[in-house]
């Protein structure tokens, strides 16, 4: 198995033979298979009612313009996809210095197009929080986003333990 430059994992179709030995249940249309014609035309030609396989394409997009391409696929209602996210994280501040740190860490994610990915993490907390699913308190460098604490996607308060969002957000631009 293969990961590309995406992160998209590829696998031959002999490797997913070996897999359907392990898991017969495995779900195929998860793979992007490499080499998937012999499988596909068998099927075809026995007219067999089973899904066919997913060849992998390589793609010669920079990881930026992957990432924008594929951020419309997202399974998120319309009314997070459309949300004001920086208003919503704003209006959860409660005084003049959650204001200030969530409005510099906010022109940190403008500045990388991650709008789009808090919209989904607010979606995805909401759903979790909806279904009482339990996730973790904080993990990594994540807890130094006061935004994401706003969000719910942590419990770590970063403002009171004073991190430095640059822990999180690199400077990679």
């Amino acid at each position: 198995m293969n990961f590309d430059q995406f992160g998209r994992r590829s696998i031959t179709a002999d490797e997913l033979a070996d897999q359907l030995y392990r898991r017969p249940d495995l779900d195929l249309s998860a793979f992007l298979v490499i080499d998937p014609e012999v499988y596909n035309q068998s099927c075809q030609q026995l007219h067999l009612d089973l899904i066919r396989l997913t060849k992998y394409q390589p793609s010669d997009a920079s990881v930026e313009d992957f990432d924008l391409e594929h951020q419309s696929t997202w399974f998120m209602p319309d009314e997070y996809k459309n949300m004001d996210i920086a208003a919503w994280i704003l209006g959860q501040c409660s005084g003049a210095a959650e204001l200030q740190r969530c409005g510099e860490e906010l022109l940190m994610y403008q500045e990388r197009n991650l709008f789009p990915l808090l919209c989904y993490l607010k979606y995805l907390v909401d759903t979790m929080n909806a279904h009482r699913i339990v996730w973790g308190v904080g993990r990594g460098s994540s807890v130094a986003s006061f935004v994401l604490y706003k969000i719910g996607v942590h419990r770590i308060n970063s403002l009171y333990y004073d991190l430095d969002i640059r822990e999180f957000l690199k400077d990679s631009l």
